[in-house]
């Protein structure tokens, strides 16, 4: 599974793995693959160092890359605090009253809550840059439209590739015009935040629109059949993230979460905004339910429903909450029915890659004779 980007970068396949566990980043490099870790947890610059330095330990010199989450433009002198004051006292005791009719029990005093995102807020985003941008790192993803301008220059006087994700050719036109190297093309079928284009339709339209940079799809895409699909629409790679989430190199700390994820079917996500206030594919829950029904008070705009709902996610999780107990994946989940190893996973993928290769080109041969 090789492309002209992937032996740009020295991989032995096109497989790129955005992941939030620095044990199956570093797998996913081992595997042949690229490991990008995601960085919107790590509100504490010290927590991402112990973990790149945990890659780098494990990776045995393969190449990794970051993910970050930024916006374009930079607002000035915004701190958590002044956010956190902008949420509306109604949607708060909307919490706290799901909350209670599930019967979720309050963390215990003085634990903090584990699942703050502030990482979606721009200050933070660049701490994390700063640390990373220390380490041999070979690309740089951003998760919210193009990086900064002046982080894409950092970016690339340290010879990275930065990358972006895009749920329209519009977008991707956009990062190529901002000086972006690799183009995500997110379909509608992929975990977390995508837009309303399926990837089928998509990974082509944005392939033919910054042409001649590299173009990853993902959306839809655990099995090599899928990606040498995504190879024949004109991607130099793939870009996938739920298939690592069963992975036994993974640490959801949820034996109830893996088992949810492993029982649901590819018609068990929703896209809501109840984790973000942006539209993202999760599994459906009475969580996502409560959110979405038009007598709630409705979501609000990111940041401001990531910090809502922070502690009620952290509680709910902490306790297994199964009714409400969720997390952010896409459609593929339907494919996703046992643990395996991130090794076991590449072998599959190079096994179902090798027969739809095969397949095309028996194909292309009766075409050819007749």
């Amino acid at each position: 599974m090789q492309t002209e980007l992937s032996k740009r970068l020295g991989l032995e396949h096109a497989v790129f793995g955005f992941t939030p566990f620095p044990a199956v980043a570093a797998a996913i490099s081992r595997a042949g693959g690229f490991g990008v870790l995601g960085a919107v947890r790590y509100t504490a610059p010290d927590d991402l160092k112990r973990d790149l330095d945990w890659i780098e330990a494990h990776a045995e010199g393969r190449p990794y890359g970051l993910d970050v989450v930024m916006p374009a433009k930079r607002v000035e002198g915004v701190t958590e605090a002044d956010v956190e004051a902008v949420i509306p006292a109604g949607h708060r005791e909307f919490v706290r009253e799901t909350l209670a009719k599930y019967g979720v029990p309050e963390l215990a005093e003085g634990e903090a809550s584990g699942w703050r995102i502030t990482g979606w807020m721009e200050q933070v985003a660049r701490t994390q840059l700063d640390v990373a941008f220390d380490y041999p790192i070979r690309l740089l993803a951003n998760a919210l439209g193009s990086p900064p301008a002046d982080v894409v220059a950092r970016a690339h006087d340290r010879d990275l590739l930065v990358a972006a994700l895009a749920g329209s050719a519009r977008h991707a036109r956009k990062h190529q015009e901002a000086g972006i190297d690799v183009v995500v093309a997110q379909g509608y079928e992929a975990g977390g935040h995508t837009g309303e284009i399926a990837s089928m339709v998509l990974t082509p339209e944005v392939v033919d629109a910054v042409d001649p940079l590299p173009v990853l799809a993902a959306g839809g895409i655990g099995s090599g059949q899928q990606v040498a699909a995504a190879l024949a629409l004109g991607a130099q790679g793939v870009w996938l993230g739920s298939i690592w989430l069963t992975t036994t190199e993974a640490d959801l700390h949820s034996p109830a979460l893996t088992r949810k994820l492993l029982a649901a079917g590819s018609g068990d996500t929703v896209r809501s905004r109840a984790l973000t206030g942006k539209p993202a594919r999760q599994l459906r829950t009475e969580w996502t339910d409560a959110w979405d029904d038009p007598a709630g008070p409705g979501t609000l705009p990111m940041p401001l429903q990531g910090l809502l709902v922070a502690d009620a996610v952290s509680r709910i999780r902490k306790y297994e909450v199964d009714p409400l107990l969720g997390t952010p994946v896409g459609q593929i989940v339907g494919r996703m029915t046992g643990e395996r190893s991130v090794q076991a996973v590449f072998d599959d993928l190079t096994r179902g890659f090798e027969r739809a290769v095969e397949r095309v080109n028996r194909i292309a041969g009766r075409s050819g004779a007749s």
